[in-house]
């Protein structure tokens, strides 16, 4: 039985219908990866879903008791609130005395008599509104998380601050999980990790993403909002996209011969006399009819058009790096790095947030001077840049004079072009050449600065997060792009298939100052790296203490000295279990079986997760009791 039905759905912001006459439904448990063009009204939907947002007319049915979360696109920056409180948030009115009651407890430096009585307060209030389990489901969702409980949320990065608002959405244990470009911004790591948390998930999910990795990943169907109509298309996202390109064929073959038709019927109405005298009033209405149809016709956006004028080739060196250190204050980024890299070469780099990837792009640019060893440019270098925090787009100045500085054409290679035909190929209407820049979109942002960088020769690109914000259409024309460029590309990104799809060699942050090379993409480097050792980042138990064995049993009776000592065990062989099985839904086509074995494998991950929490809190317990 579905828990959600959307029927008939319009919703329109002035002349532009984002639903039209839209219906979906969605069962408990499936993975629906929502896919279309910006600006089609995804997140739009996804308002409409939560309540947020309110229909011009149809209908949105939930099932009795359904509840649904949202994780909102744009992460606040932060605040005074910590990991906790933010967290408990989710709950709702009760979330207050929650997140006081875990302050006193985490802090009992003041006067004892004050804090033992303030303590007791809170306690009381809890069992008023009956709000322990409620307390024990945060302490669970920011253990499996692993988040830092009393982080300040201004003091932590994207990715934990993005995880944290995934804490809030699934704390209060929703039915309907709305994710809207969860990956936006997140190094690789918080991406995995991320996936790693959904994939745990038993409720549905409705998500929005670029990031194809992820929605192969996940996802048990796609649904493309196109044109104010939701169509669905089981399996992966390559399925989708051969079976998309079938269905436009269909529609332009439909849309050629209704033409054809229409264009008879206009010559016909327009002949002489003779043709007046036996006119038809049948054919008239008919003739009338179709002009409405097409009238009515919503034609599919169009596609960006992307080209690059790679100029004069560069000398056969381009960059020569013999090794380099470069440090901020007494933080070391970079050290001992030495490269070279020539002509045609097609390089990622990947690491962490705040590992230092555009720092390293700086430094091999000539932007930044390092404080050891020495960086040599070639000879001959037409360099394109994009920046990830677009420096280049001025807020202030219109879309036009951001591309062409107050002139109305654009010198592309060896030809002029006038501004607005120009904008047009990157999909800007005419009407917004002279909006100010700041009232565009990310995705928008991102497609003038493009457009703005390939009206100038470059044999070398340099491109600094590009796929952010961009749709999964214009992503694919660039990877296109890329693939033609015979010049040097250097490219950060953490969108996994995008780096499959376009470099050849990689260089990886690995911490420390180290900058370590392998041959291929993303993929290719997974597969070479060194095994790694699990640690706060990558361990699905990190968080929770390992149990030790004790020699001493103090204050424990003889059947609780047997079990602490069988405990370590015990929760040795229940992490392995749970690696296993959440190897298996990490799989691209675990959501593809039958719903049945989804939720078996699903219901014993739960009792796993819920067997080792049970084991560590005994463990805690028992040390505890025994003096430990």
């Amino acid at each position: 039985m579905p828990i959600l039905e959307l029927r008939g759905a319009q919703l329109a912001f002035g002349h532009i219908p984002l639903l039209d006459d839209a219906s979906l439904l969605i069962e408990p448990r499936e993975r629906i990866c929502l896919v279309g063009r910006n600006g089609t009204g995804k997140s739009t939907l996804l308002n409409v879903i939560s309540g947020a947002q309110d229909l011009d007319a149809g209908s949105l049915w939930l099932a009795d008791g359904i509840k649904v979360a949202k994780l909102a696109q744009e992460v606040p920056a932060g605040g005074s609130d910590t990991i906790y409180a933010t967290v408990a948030s989710g709950l709702g009115d009760i979330s207050g005395v929650l997140a006081r009651y875990h302050a006193l407890t985490a802090d009992m430096s003041g006067d004892p008599d004050e804090n033992l009585r303030q303590l007791g307060e809170v306690q009381a209030e809890i069992d008023r509104l009956d709000a322990w389990e409620a307390a024990q489901k945060v302490d669970t969702v920011l253990s499996r998380l692993r988040l830092p409980t009393d982080a300040l949320m201004s003091a932590c990065s994207g990715g934990i601050r993005r995880r944290a608002m995934l804490a809030q959405a699934l704390v209060d244990a929703p039915d309907l999980l709305l994710l809207d470009e969860p990956t936006n911004h997140l190094d690789i790591d918080s991406i995995t990790a991320l996936e790693s948390a959904v994939a745990e998930f038993v409720g549905a999910i409705l998500f929005i993403t670029h990031d194809r990795t992820f929605t192969d990943t996940l996802a048990t169907r796609i649904i493309e909002l196109d044109r104010g109509v939701l169509t669905a298309y089981p399996g992966s996202y390559a399925e989708y996209q051969a079976r998309k390109e079938a269905d436009l064929a269909v529609e332009a073959d439909h849309n050629a011969k209704f033409d054809k038709v229409l264009a008879t019927e206009e010559v016909w109405i327009r002949q002489g006399i003779k043709a007046r005298r036996t006119r038809n009033e049948g054919r008239v209405r008919r003739l009338e009819a179709l002009r409405r149809e097409r009238a009515a016709r919503l034609e599919r956006q169009g596609r960006v058009k992307l080209s690059v004028d790679q100029g004069r080739d560069s000398g056969k060196l381009v960059i020569d790096a013999e090794d380099v250190g470069f440090q901020y204050g007494d933080e070391t980024i970079i050290q001992h790095f030495s490269t070279t890299i020539l002509r045609g070469d097609r390089i990622g780099i990947i690491g962490p947030n705040g590992s230092g990837k555009s720092t390293l792009l700086k430094l091999l640019l000539g932007q930044l001077v390092p404080a050891t060893g020495t960086i040599k440019q070639g000879t001959q270098l037409n360099v394109a840049y994009f920046d990830q925090e677009r420096e280049q787009i001025d807020p202030e100045r219109t879309v036009k004079d951001n591309l062409a500085d107050g002139n109305d054409q654009v010198q592309i290679g060896d030809k002029s072009k006038h501004v607005i035909s120009y904008l047009r190929d990157f999909l800007f209407a005419p009407e917004r050449a002279n909006s100010p820049a700041k009232t565009l979109s990310g995705g928008e942002r991102n497609r003038l600065l493009l457009a703005k960088l390939f009206t100038k020769p470059a044999n070398v690109l340099v491109l600094d997060e590009p796929t952010n914000d961009l749709d999964v259409d214009t992503l694919e024309l660039l990877e296109e792009l890329l693939s033609d460029f015979s010049g040097t590309l250097l490219l950060v990104s953490h969108d996994r298939s995008f780096l499959d799809k376009t470099v050849t060699s990689t260089l990886v942050l690995a911490g420390g100052g180290r900058v370590e090379s392998y041959v291929g993409g993303y993929s290719d480097w997974l597969q070479q790296r060194p095994e790694q050792t699990p640690n706060k980042t990558n361990s699905p138990t990190a968080s929770a203490p390992r149990p030790k064995r004790r020699d001493q049993a103090g204050k424990l009776s003889y059947n609780e000295s047997r079990e602490l000592a069988g405990l370590p065990e015990q929760i040795e062989r229940l992490e392995a279990q749970q690696a296993q099985i959440s190897e298996e839904v990490a799989q691209s086509d675990f959501y593809q079986q039958h719903q049945d074995a989804i939720e078996a494998t699903m219901t014993r991950l739960a009792d796993v997760n819920a067997a080792l929490e049970q084991a560590y809190e005994r463990w805690t317990e028992l040390e505890e009791k025994g003096g430990g």
